[in-house]
């Protein structure tokens, strides 16, 4: 499908194809603004220069913590405007794993919520990040002052488009998560290319619930809804009843959702299909949708659901559903007309159709989107695992598929032992890291164990130190105080052993031998 218009290169521009002919078109509903494009615009500006009143200059590390609203949004794209890197840090994770991102990004400011900002004062090791209270009543005044100060100003000059733009950090198997290095032209491209391919215009109203405080869902936002001149709606809610309601309030036409909750919605008998009516399209990660669920949903509903494949470094979606609704079965779509996949096997060998390798990404060479894609900065000052992920001039997933004949990419193994519980990655050496240090622990092994609901739970197998006596809900809790909750174990295996291999590691390939099956 041929080009509408051409495509914006910095954030900056994103909403100008709009604000030329129709300013006052609705641009965002969250739960406390409703605003055009122009207003959007307005208030980006005015983020800009509050930023700018607190000494964050182009290059610098922005750092939110904030909830799915208008402020969420605002900020981000102050920030894109000012050139400064954003950090989305999300809340959900425990006041650790937050500080670690913070230092490791050399955060200059931090603009949070007053209770994220307590939790982190509980914290060593960022002391030198200013940190900013964003939030209705007076702990927020100051900053509101400052945004209210900057309303009417002019738009900063367009940054490099491929300067650093934001980190989005990915766990992995260091056990410490890292940042993806992504440019303002990358940031765009994934809307830039659903847009063209699937046909969306100015009837678009993309519903979303998963946290913006993680890049993917920026990007699947509004970077993706002005380029087709719709609108974005930011759901404050991920429960069955809750996105029902904005569905059905806000007449959502795209929503996407995890797994989890599509199996909610498909279970809840109070869910009135009727409330989806206005939906054209589900979309959900493909990899941890069973057929079934989607067959179930598709049953209640009468939506497919459209399978997708994605990842941080990409950033986001890679492969999707064609919008006739065509489906593979265990497949996640066709790639991005912007992307070249390849399959490779352990020395970098492009592998014929049908045979299973590496998953690699590149840019085409050919047609509208030749070259348009560049690959990541790599990761935010990890010389090594930049050179890993871009060796050979592509990049390297970590993920295991295959490519069938028709073009359909099949995901085999996800990021090697990375667990996807309800739509959430859960890296075990993550987990393993922290669980390793608790009192009487001698050596442990985190894995997935599969559930109807969520996909996946977190499972750990521990082994303890001669003499020791370990509870569950001692080993629970010291991880709660280190993890966000949804990574801590649901259940525990005592072990006298592990079985090895040559190597001296755990075979994992067993470890799921060790949780009885659900009855």
């Amino acid at each position: 499908m041929p080009e509408a218009a051409p495509r914006p290169l910095t954030v900056s521009e994103v909403l100008d194809a709009v604000l030329a002919t129709e300013p006052a078109r609705a641009m965002l509903v969250s739960r406390s603004a409703c605003w055009s494009y122009a207003e959007l615009d307005a208030v980006a500006n005015a983020h800009a220069a509050a930023l700018v009143s607190l000494g964050v200059r182009p290059g610098d590390r922005v750092a939110a913590a904030l909830p799915n609203d208008a402020d969420v949004v605002a900020l981000f794209h102050g920030a894109m405007r000012l050139g400064a890197v954003w950090v989305g840090v999300n809340r959900a994770l425990a006041g650790p794993e937050k500080a670690y991102i913070l230092e490791d990004s050399g955060t200059t400011v931090l603009l949070a919520d007053a209770a994220t900002l307590a939790q982190l004062d509980a914290v060593d090791g960022i002391g030198s990040v200013r940190r900013v209270v964003v939030e209705p009543g007076p702990a927020g005044a100051d900053w509101r002052d400052r945004v209210a100060a900057g309303l009417g100003g002019t738009r900063p000059p367009a940054p490099d488009p491929d300067a650093p733009a934001a980190l989005a950090y990915t766990s992995g198997t260091t056990g410490h998560p890292k940042g993806a290095v992504h440019s303002q032209r990358n940031l765009l491209l994934p809307g830039a290319a659903l847009v063209a391919s699937r046909g969306y215009g100015a009837d678009l109203r993309k519903g979303d619930c998963l946290p913006l405080t993680i890049l993917n869902l920026q990007v699947l936002t509004t970077l993706l809804v002005a380029q087709a001149g719709g609108c974005s709606v930011i759901m404050d809610r991920i429960d069955a009843e809750g996105v029902s309601e904005w569905i059905e309030a806000e007449s959502v036409t795209t929503w996407n959702g995890p797994p989890a909750l599509l199996h909610s919605l498909v279970h809840d008998p109070s869910i009135d299909p009727a409330r989806f009516r206005s939906l054209d399209e589900v979309w959900t990660g493909g990899a941890d949708c069973p057929e079934s669920l989607r067959a179930a949903f598709e049953a209640k509903f009468g939506i497919p659901v459209l399978a997708t494949y994605g990842l941080t470094e990409a950033p986001t979606v890679v492969s999707i559903d064609p919008p006739d609704g065509e489906h593979r079965e265990g497949a996640s779509g066709r790639p991005l007309p912007h992307l070249f996949v390849t399959i490779r096997d352990e020395v970098g060998t492009e592998v014929p159709a049908g045979e299973t390798g590496e998953i690699c990404l590149a840019a085409v060479d050919a047609g509208p989107w030749a070259g348009a894609y560049r690959p990541p900065r790599g990761y935010w000052q990890r010389p090594e695992a930049s050179d890993e992920l871009l060796r050979g001039g592509v990049v390297h997933t970590g993920d295991v598929g295959f490519i069938d004949e028709a073009g359909f990419l099949h995901v085999r193994d996800r990021r090697n032992q990375m667990i996807i519980r309800g739509g959430a990655n859960v890296y075990p050496a993550e987990v393993e890291r922290v669980l390793s240090t608790a009192a009487g622990v001698e050596a442990c092994a985190v894995f997935g164990v599969p559930d109807e609901r969520l996909g996946e739970r977190v499972a750990a197998a521990v082994q303890p130190a001669r003499g020791a006596s370990l509870s569950a809900d001692d080993l629970a809790a010291h991880c709660r105080a280190e993890l966000a909750r949804y990574k801590v174990p649901e259940q525990f295996v005592i072990v006298d052993s592990f079985v090895r291999n040559s190597m001296g590691k755990v075979d994992r390939r067993r470890l799921r031998e060790l949780v009885p099956p659900p009855e």
